[in-house]
């Protein structure tokens, strides 16, 4: 029996240790922390403990032993109990069976052993136990031979996955999790039974699903995680705006591109050059837009007309849908979606000083971050074409820098008040005061003016007076 007494040399442990001689049980670390010990993937932020007896009882005793005496959170409906230790979540549950009904996730649970509770864990890679007793201390206990499974890198159930996905079906998108974080492969009686089961999907609540989603999002190549759901057919039933864009139309010779593999492509480009979940979320959206709008023209082929317009529109209501945040997240992501397309509008030599001011100043703080997906959505894979299609947006970010640099539009605040207006024309708020400052703002734009105070002052003197009003006099509200 391997022993992996070098995993355990934090105080933790021996506190559990002496906690469970104290209460006389058996006490072993599972899951996440022994797989992840073993792939060598850095410090754990939590720790599993089972207990064969009262979880609860042991996270108490735990506490009780540790030198800050840390509050233990009880949660009775699942029998477990979590502490914080040393910049560590460490939740503690009793060794239990389980069995589940058709239409819950949410398991009938009895008392049982560390077999019984090791056959109920998701895959082999997370039934790994190491014993925190004193006379096997560090024995791997590993029943479904998860340390060969990690070694071939493989996701595997314990049990019947049939048994596994349909008692709780929150465990498909785990498996595709996993095989996206740690780049395994999903056994194939295992991927099968997934698609199996994949309707079992829609007991799961949204938020459960977009947790998972997120950290799909986060991997380092969230292509893996998108194309398995698309194999398996759970994509179509979580997000069928994405699987709408599958597949190459043809008439009269003429065709598209697939804009399902394409944008795969663009979320593994943009992950490449940023971290930030939200971006990533702009880089699979960008194009959601394009199924409904898709139309044939004889003359000029395929279009796509609005389809940004149309997309920032499907972002709404797919953030509602998955219980997504309908702040300034989904508003971040609606923006980035609907002007996905206007940096390249601006690569043409003719193109003018005020568009390009238009750009930096409609994207504002998001004009990088536009960029980068801008840049992320070249997947062309002609060399010349590439390096064409990047020296463009070179262009682009060159001729934002010279304006910007001059017209500093990036920030913009208007050169004029309203509180400037009010006092100049004698006059309390009315929209009046919004009329001069949009002209003010136009005028700049369009380069008609320089963003400068008296340039701006001058007109808003010119622009009262059309409006019927008088420096210094009090006017009729």
């Amino acid at each position: 029996m391997k022993n992996y007494k070098g995993a355990l040399t934090h105080n933790i442990f021996r506190i559990i240790t002496q906690a469970s001689e104290e209460l006389k049980l058996e006490s072993y670390v599972i899951g996440g922390f022994v797989r992840d010990h073993i792939l060598q993937r850095g410090e754990p932020k939590d720790i599993d403990i089972v207990a064969v007896g009262s979880g609860i009882e042991l996270a108490r005793k735990v506490a009780e032993i540790l030198p800050h005496k840390p509050k233990v959170q009880v949660f009775k409906n699942y029998g477990t109990a979590m502490l914080r230790a040393y910049d560590m979540e460490i939740e503690f549950v009793g060794a239990r069976k389980e069995s589940y009904q058709k239409d819950s996730r949410k398991p009938i649970v009895e008392d049982g052993s560390l077999k019984d509770d090791q056959n109920r864990r998701d895959f082999t890679i997370n039934a790994l136990a190491l014993s925190l007793n004193e006379d096997n201390f560090g024995n791997l206990l590993d029943p479904f031979d998860g340390i060969e499974d990690l070694n071939s890198k493989i996701i595997r159930t314990p049990l019947d996955p049939d048994i596994t996905y349909s008692d709780d079906p929150l465990r498909m998108l785990r498996a595709i999790r996993f095989a996206t974080q740690l780049n395994f492969k999903i056994e194939k009686e295992s991927l099968d039974a997934i698609s199996r089961n994949k309707k079992r999907i829609k007991i799961i609540s949204k938020e459960r699903i977009t947790d998972e989603l997120h950290k799909i999002m986060l991997a380092e190549k969230p292509s893996k995680g998108f194309s398995l759901l698309h194999k398996t057919g759970l994509l179509h039933i979580i997000m069928p705006e994405l699987t709408a864009l599958e597949g190459i139309d043809e008439i009269e010779g003429q065709k598209h591109k697939d804009n399902f593999w394409h944008t795969l492509e663009v979320v593994d480009n943009i992950s490449k050059n940023t971290d930030d979940l939200w971006l990533r979320w702009a880089a699979l959206l960008h194009d959601i837009g394009k199924a409904p709008t898709k139309k044939f023209h004889k003359k000029i082929g395929w279009t796509f007309h609005g389809h940004e317009f149309v997309g920032a529109k499907m972002v709404f209501k797919l953030f509602k849908r998955l219980r997504l945040p309908l702040n300034d997240k989904m508003k971040y992501v609606q923006k980035l979606v609907l002007m996905s397309s206007r940096p390249i509008a601006i690569v043409d030599n003719d193109v003018t000083d005020s568009a390009v001011r238009r750009l930096i100043f409609d994207a504002g703080e998001d004009i990088e971050d536009l960029m980068t997906l801008c840049e992320a959505d070249i997947t062309t894979k002609n060399p010349n074409r590439f390096k064409k299609y990047h020296n463009n947006f070179k262009v682009v970010r060159t001729k934002m820098k010279e304006v910007e640099e001059r017209d500093h539009v990036r920030q913009f605040q208007p050169p004029v008040s309203g509180e400037e207006i009010m006092k100049t024309f004698n006059i309390r708020p009315s929209r009046e005061i919004g009329i001069i400052k949009e002209t003010i703002k136009e005028a700049i734009l369009e380069g008609e003016i320089p963003n400068e105070h008296e340039a701006a002052r001058e007109l808003m003197l010119k622009k009262g007076k059309e409006l019927g009003l008088s420096v210094g006099s009090e006017q009729s509200q």
